[in-house]
């Protein structure tokens, strides 16, 4: 059995998009805490949330405000709309990540043996929400053909997988706050076991 050793890292959190700066921001003692802008919260009782920082302000962010992400060097308006920000978020961690390790497979068995392991604590929870609403209000034909592939934990490793072509064991980890434990447990179990070396 061959052994690649392939590291990389992506980071796209409350602090900022990178993981240089998310980093130095952790070191510094920052918060990624801040008022809710993604939506009214005016009849809740918590008032504050760990939002991504985006150039278009929400999160707290801004167009010159260090680390704003911007979804536009992500993926077009168009696809976007075909997806919950989970999976945009997802993506947009996984490019610094593949970009990173520097792992570019040229041969068919490498994209074979590279797989896709991402998780999320809950999914499109916010598509899910609206689109049951839309249900109710206006019936089953307004819902969008493309309500389950933009809600669903697995299409963020999916679109990932699909992005740069691996073609190895793709899986997504939902498990609340122990998400990022165990899918970076699990991916090393499909390295240990053969399935994947990458």
């Amino acid at each position: 059995m061959r052994r690649v050793v392939v590291t990389g890292i992506g980071l796209l959190t409350p602090l900022g998009q990178g993981t240089e700066l998310s980093w130095k921001k952790i070191l510094e003692g920052k918060s990624g805490a801040g008022n809710i802008t993604a939506f009214d919260v005016s009849d809740y009782a918590c008032k504050v949330a760990c939002e991504v920082p985006r150039v278009d302000g929400r999160g707290g962010g801004g167009p010159d405000v260090p680390g704003s992400f911007d979804p536009d060097q992500t993926l077009s308006p168009k696809d976007r709309r075909r997806v919950d920000d989970f999976i945009l978020y997802g993506i947009a961690a996984a490019d610094e990540a593949v970009k990173d390790s520097g792992w570019e497979p040229q041969t068919d068995e490498d994209r074979e043996r590279t797989g896709v392991m991402i998780g999320s604590g809950i999914g499109g929870l916010g598509t899910i929400a609206e689109t049951a609403i839309e249900l109710h209000e206006k019936g089953p034909r307004r819902v969008s053909p493309f309500f389950i592939p933009s809600a669903l934990i697995n299409l963020v490793s999916g679109q990932v997988s699909i992005r740069y072509g691996f073609k190895g064991p793709n899986h997504a980890v939902v498990t609340a706050c122990a998400t990022g434990a165990h899918a970076i447990g699990d991916a090393a179990r499909l390295i240990k076991y053969g399935d994947a070396d990458v």
